[in-house]
């Protein structure tokens, strides 16, 4: 059985494709076999909520009068970054206010553009003949913004890590708060529901992928950093860190619902942003991936303690072990916790569902494959001369 994009289009747009959650079609294979599935099932949808930190957005504020070539760049007070045209920036959801508050940064000015609100906007320059302005401070919002769009070089990650601590010391972690001898493990990841894990070679998403992005809209961009296809895989998926997506979309479009600021403990800010992606089923072998459960998904559990980016393994475990609520690690039994949030994930498989069988979201082909083989390179100390 094959399918193309053009015939799944066709079927969407007279109302006669059948579209499935990736949590509904494992039902479905489970009941009736890869091969009927395959054939009965279009397009299935996948969800993901949970922190993004490699994620921002660019911004043009138009020209005052009289001009100024921003030099520096302040929302709500977070610095934003100016080496563009005279009046572009871009604000990365990290950055955090200059004024040593851990608790506000580019995360919350981004969902509070997305929610409608003003945000105060001050820069400074050093003045040209054709630039004149030195200094200005306003409000700005999405109403007054030319371009406002999302752009985050790093989303979706394929897999990743369980964080536990087996040291005697609480530690604050971009996996949240990890207590001490093994107190808990906590993961990221919506497992059965996940863009990447459901599509583990890439084989339907690529550039130019159409997605869900926030609440609205958007595209796959590029390959995201840290792509990585060098890591050991179970039953067809990576079970570590592997593949990323950088994804684009307009803020307009977007909602505070898919789009809200993080902060993690004496650790910083990160944003977590839904995803969505839609894989249509153009043969068996990708019925084969969606349907691919829990039970059969597993991720590299690693100590925190370990200051050091070779920590090895303590043991994998499947999202059903970890969606349960507690692992066995080292005859200890210890509590999970997710810090993506199923349910969410849950609600944007349904609604990019939703979109597609109302006609209002059509599948796109990628225009460019994702890489087959690409390695990641750590950063290493070392002389100019040995750079090469």
């Amino acid at each position: 059985m094959k399918r193309t994009y053009e015939e799944i289009n066709r079927k969407i747009k007279s109302g006669d494709a059948v579209i499935m959650t990736a949590e509904e079609v494992i039902d479905v294979v489970e009941r009736q076999g890869i091969k009927s599935a395959a054939k009965e099932v279009d397009v299935v949808t996948t969800g993901t909520f949970g922190a993004m930190c490699s994620s921002g957005a660019f911004l043009n504020f138009g020209h005052s009068e009289p001009p100024i070539k921003m030099q520096r760049v302040w929302l709500n007070d977070v610095p934003a970054y100016t080496g563009l045209a005279a009046v572009d920036a871009y604000i990365g959801v990290t950055e955090l206010k200059e004024n040593g508050d851990t608790d506000y940064g580019g995360a919350q000015v981004i969902e509070e553009l997305i929610a409608g609100k003003a945000v105060q906007l001050k820069a400074t320059a050093y003045g040209t003949d054709c630039y004149p302005r030195r200094k200005i401070e306003t409000y700005v919002s999405l109403k007054t913004l030319n371009q406002a769009y999302i752009y985050n070089p790093r989303n979706a990650y394929q897999n990743y890590a369980v964080a536990t601590n087996s040291s005697d010391l609480t530690l604050f972690t971009y996996m949240g708060k990890l207590l001490p001898n093994y107190g808990n493990a906590t993961f990221s990841s919506a497992g059965q529901l996940s863009p990447l894990l459901k599509d583990p070679q890439c084989r339907t998403i690529g550039i130019g992928t159409r997605i869900f992005l926030g609440g609205g809209k958007g595209f796959v961009a590029w390959e995201g950093t840290q792509f990585n296809t060098s890591v050991p895989t179970k039953n067809g998926v990576p079970v570590r860190s592997a593949r990323t997506l950088a994804v684009v979309g307009d803020m307009r479009e977007m909602s505070a619902e898919f789009v809200r600021a993080l902060i993690f403990h004496r650790y910083g800010i990160s944003l977590a942003i839904g995803i969505g992606i839609p894989i249509p089923i153009l043969d068996e072998e990708t019925m084969k991936s969606v349907a691919v459960t829990d039970r059969d998904l597993f991720a590299p559990v690693l100590d925190y303690s370990v200051q050091s980016r070779n920590r090895k393994p303590i043991k994998e475990v499947s999202y059903a072990e970890l969606r349960s609520g507690s692992i066995e690690l080292l005859g200890k039994k210890v509590k999970t916790s997710s810090l993506s949030s199923y349910h969410k994930a849950r609600v944007i498989a349904d609604k990019l569902k939703k979109w597609i069988k109302e006609g209002d979201f059509l599948l796109s082909e990628p225009v460019e494959k994702l890489p087959e083989e690409r390695t990641f390179k750590p950063l290493e100390v070392i002389s100019k001369e040995e750079v090469g």
